[in-house]
């Protein structure tokens, strides 16, 4: 028997940073964000030799336990150890065999949420596996949990619902790890203009998103009046473009971006460079009309707005900066098991 499940990554539209604690818990964030035809995938397959495989393709790394309940947590595959180290504490409570092979579409660091997404199918595996009562909010929240606390890792909270999710959601945040999930019905023909328009563009280098977000965090604690303020701003930009999609009103998404963009890189130190802010002008001046980059910051993914048929002019300027474009499309469904 195979056990598999796929989760989509997604696109931060509006609001990114706010969805991080303290500021989520002091003044409550909002993020819109939209999942794309990029997955994380897991197979577990059960096996009766008493042994625990992980293999993760993508990364060329495979390791092999006499099953136990508690594996350590030492810097190699610590996600998908941290999903199983949870799963047997509060569900099982006996060691389990099986070999677990996992392949992310996105490299780790590229800004698309793939680290939380890769833990929310794991999650959804073993749930399928095992038939635990877990509902989206069950397996977001949990994911969370792993990563955020029982591994110590910093981020926020945005990832794993819209992997759990999928689609376009509006996602409010609050004290308590509260989170509302706000589904979007946006009409097709907005949906493929959004689609045609946006670029997502991959600057070929990843970054640490970890210690951006620290960053952002400590000034959040330290009451910095800027990182602050620029936060307030993008929880309004993230309000403004939920109602620019719902309306139709496609001229002010570029608009809309650039204003994020600005603040965004008022958070933490490392988000944007030299490189990122060429990229970025360069494009503007092919015709795109806003973007910013996809995640935490500092490398990974861009996504730049470009109405009307612009997107190829700004695909020619940016040809000599050594990245490439990557096609997508957007999903409306989010984490997917099944058994075979």
């Amino acid at each position: 028997m195979l056990i598999r499940a796929r989760a989509p990554l997604r696109l931060g539209l509006a609001g990114g940073g706010t969805d991080v604690s303290p500021y989520s818990d002091l003044y409550g964030g909002a993020v819109l964000n939209a999942t794309i035809n990029l997955y994380a995938y897991a197979t577990i397959t059960p096996r009766t030799d008493q042994q625990i495989v992980f293999n993760a393709v993508d990364r060329k790394i495979r390791l092999v336990y006499d099953t136990q309940k508690v594996l350590p947590i030492d810097g190699q595959l610590d996600l998908l150890k941290g999903v199983y180290n949870r799963i047997v504490r509060d569900f099982v409570g006996a060691p389990l065999s099986f070999e677990l092979t996992t392949y992310v579409d996105a490299p780790p660091g590229s800004g698309l949420g793939s680290s939380s997404t890769l833990v929310v199918a794991i999650i959804g595996a073993f749930a399928e596996w095992l038939k635990l009562p877990l509902g989206e909010y069950d397996i977001a929240h949990l994911a969370f949990e792993i990563e955020r606390k029982d591994l110590g890792m910093a981020g926020g909270k945005q990832d794993q619902y819209a992997a759990t999710f999928g689609g376009f959601n509006f996602m409010e945040f609050y004290k308590d790890d509260q989170v509302i999930v706000n589904p979007l019905r946006i009409k097709p023909e907005i949906v493929n203009e959004l689609q045609f328009n946006l670029l997502l563009y991959y600057t070929g280098t990843s970054r640490l998103s970890s210690k951006i977000i620290q960053a952002q965090i400590e000034g959040v604690q330290k009451r910095a009046s800027k990182p602050i303020e620029a936060m307030h701003q993008l929880k309004t930009q993230a309000i403004r473009m939920k109602e620019a999609i719902l309306k139709g009103r496609l001229h002010e998404i570029g608009e809309l971006l650039d204003y994020g963009w600005q603040y965004k890189k008022q958070m933490a130190e490392g988000i944007t460079n030299p490189l990122i802010e060429e990229i970025y002008e360069a494009a503007k001046r092919a015709g795109a009309t806003g973007g910013k980059i996809s995640g935490a910051g500092g490398g990974g993914f861009m996504m730049l707005y470009c109405p009307g048929n612009t997107r190829y002019s700004v695909i020619e300027a940016l040809s000599r900066f050594g990245g490439e474009f990557r096609r997508f499309q957007f999903t409306e469904r989010g984490l997917e098991t099944w058994s075979v």
